[in-house]
């Protein structure tokens, strides 16, 4: 049963139960209204009767008191007063008034008339005292008939006295009873309302009052110590306990989503931090492989229980290549034409089974009976796209919400700035290393080249050639047809350099129209023989510029072989040397170095 039906029903009994207190308080009252009544009644009765005996007994005195005295005094106050004297009904009247019944009336009134049958006798005695003969007047009046008729009418009143005596004492106690009866009932059930009342109250304190406030109390307790799983009871009436349960569910509310709003910011700052590190650490990357390394690492961790793989562009081919993957990835190809994914089509994010209907990518391996969730991310940096990013939704997991997708865009943002700016770098270092006019390498990449090349050969014990090559007479290409024509036979020479090499970045720029090629393995006699035949094609150069045929193009050729012709170390002095011999005799020609030998050891 509700509490709101119990205290109803309580309110009710004690409602009725007031009621009935009230009105056995009022028939108390009524009880001893009738108890007070009563003895009024016998009080005037009384009086009343005290008032008809004095009259009754008042002729009698006086006509005595005059025989007695002889004082005509007494004698005129017995004639005024019997001359005054009403009928017996007139003289009872008020009695009957007061309260008398009808039988008591008839006891009083018989005493009355007893008293009034003396009235003859009086008149006699009166008479006889007047004439002088006052032995037969006092015999009269104070002869033994005389008292007995006088007994005899205060005997009646005395017996009306007893009746009405007998009646009031009835009646009195009768509304003393009565009175004593609903006072008691009237005492017990205010007994029962008070006991009803301090139960109700009780009850109610106990579950509107106690109980809530206990529960609320823990609530707090639990609330303060930011436990939120706590949750208040429901009360529904409108009081203050209702007001503060109302302001804690609120206060909950507050907490919870103040909870949620800091769960939310540290996931958010874990991300971000690990995307910060993630970001450093590509930055950091030298080379391709150092930023695959790193999108290993990193990518699992920031988008965990997601399969996925990295792809980059292949512009010669047109095609989308697996750089790396995490996870084990099954439903994508390793590579791809890049008109097959509508994430680098579009240049935007596509996810065909997320939350709006979309076209699956041809690269995904598609079952409609059972679409997988994927997520295709455009790398592209300054407009310009270097790749892909992919990622396989967990099935049957949680799938990330629209703010989650953020930290894919950011990811994929990262990761294309990174591999932009790796391919800036190689392109800058290319620029830095090559030369612009030839397309050969530079004296500044030939240093780290012969370092390598070097070592290499010293570790396996190997030949290592080098060729110093100079165009003759380059000066009058300058002075003759201007720098440009000199630009075109610098460009076709390096042409032939780069061709003959077994190896590509093994022919350099030197400086001016010097040129130098490195032969790993070759003997001195493969040397002489490639300096030979890169002799023999520059002379069969036939160039012209500004609608002019150009001279004959000559070179002279400086060869060193280490260990065969000097130490490793000292290969490009030698070969250097070696040219100076050649352009000495004449150019147009190809000295060896001398055998360390004959050079005296």
């Amino acid at each position: 049963m509700r509490l709101a039906t119990i205290t109803n029903w309580a309110y009710g009994a004690t409602v009725v139960l007031t009621i009935v207190s009230s009105t056995t308080m009022i028939l108390a009252s009524n009880a001893q209204d009738r108890e007070r009544s009563a003895v009024e009644q016998r009080y005037l009765l009384d009086q009343e009767t005290a008032e008809l005996g004095t009259d009754i007994y008042a002729l009698s005195d006086r006509a005595r008191q005059f025989v007695n005295t002889g004082d005509p005094t007494y004698l005129a106050a017995y004639r005024s007063e019997f001359a005054a004297l009403e009928t017996v009904e007139d003289r009872i009247r008020h009695i009957g008034d007061a309260g008398a019944t009808a039988g008591e009336l008839d006891a009083l009134k018989k005493a009355v008339t007893l008293a009034d049958t003396l009235h003859d006798e009086q008149q006699s005695a009166l008479t006889a005292q007047e004439s002088g003969n006052s032995a037969v007047a006092r015999q009269i009046l104070f002869g033994a008939e005389y008292e007995r008729q006088l007994d005899r009418a205060e005997l009646e009143v005395q017996r009306f006295q007893d009746r009405l005596d007998t009646r009031i004492e009835t009646q009195v106690r009768d509304a003393t009873d009565i009175s004593r009866v609903w006072k008691r009932i009237s005492e017990v059930v205010l007994a029962l309302t008070a006991l009803l009342v301090l139960f109700v109250l009780y009850f109610v304190f106990k579950q509107r009052v106690l109980h809530p406030v206990v529960k609320l109390s823990d609530v707090v307790n639990r609330l303060a110590v930011q436990d939120f799983a706590a949750e208040p009871p429901e009360i529904s009436h409108i009081d203050e306990i209702g007001d503060m349960a109302q302001a804690i569910r609120i206060f909950r509310e507050n907490g919870l989503e103040r909870q949620r709003l800091e769960t939310e910011r540290d996931a958010d700052r874990t991300m971000r931090d690990l995307l910060s590190r993630m970001t450093q650490r590509m930055q950091g990357c030298d080379t391709l492989h150092d930023l695959k390394e790193v999108v290993q690492r990193f990518v699992p961790e920031i988008v965990p229980d997601m399969p996925g793989r990295l792809y980059l562009l292949d512009r010669q081919r047109n095609l989308v290549v697996e750089a790396c993957g995490w996870l084990g990835p099954v439903r994508s190809s390793a590579q791809f034409s890049a008109l097959s994914c509508w994430a680098l089509r579009r240049g935007l994010r596509h996810r065909p089974a997320g939350g709006n209907v979309d076209v699956p990518c041809d690269h995904i391996d598609w079952n409609p009976d059972h679409p997988v969730d994927t997520l295709c991310l455009p790398l592209t940096a300054q407009r310009e796209t270097l790749g892909l990013l992919y990622f396989e939704m967990p099935v049957g997991g949680d799938t990330p919400a629209a703010a989650q997708l953020i930290y894919f865009d950011m990811l994929a943002e990262n990761i294309g700035l990174a591999i932009a700016n790796l391919q800036l770098r190689d392109t800058l270092r290319e620029m830095a290393m090559a030369d612009s006019l030839t397309g050969l390498a530079n004296r500044r990449q030939l240093g780290d080249v012969l370092e390598t090349q070097i070592s290499q050969a010293e570790r396996l014990g190997e030949p290592l050639g080098c060729l110093m090559i100079d165009v003759d007479h380059f000066k009058r290409f300058n002075d003759n047809h201007g720098h440009e024509s000199g630009d075109t036979v610098l460009r076709a020479v390096g042409l032939v350099l780069a061709n003959v090499t077994r190896e590509a970045g093994l022919a350099f720029r030197y400086g001016g129209e010097e040129f130098l090629i490195l032969l790993p393995t070759l003997s001195p006699v493969q040397a002489e023989e490639r300096a030979e035949d890169i002799r023999t094609r520059i002379s069969a150069l036939q160039l012209g510029h500004g609608g002019n045929d150009l001279e004959p193009v000559t070179v002279s050729v400086g060869i060193a072989v280490a260990p065969d012709h000097c130490a490793y170390d000292r290969l490009v002095r030698t070969a250097d040397a070696a040219l100076l011999r050649a352009k000495t005799l004449g150019r147009d020609r190809i000295e060896m170095a001398k055998l360390r030998n004959s050079a005296g050891g």
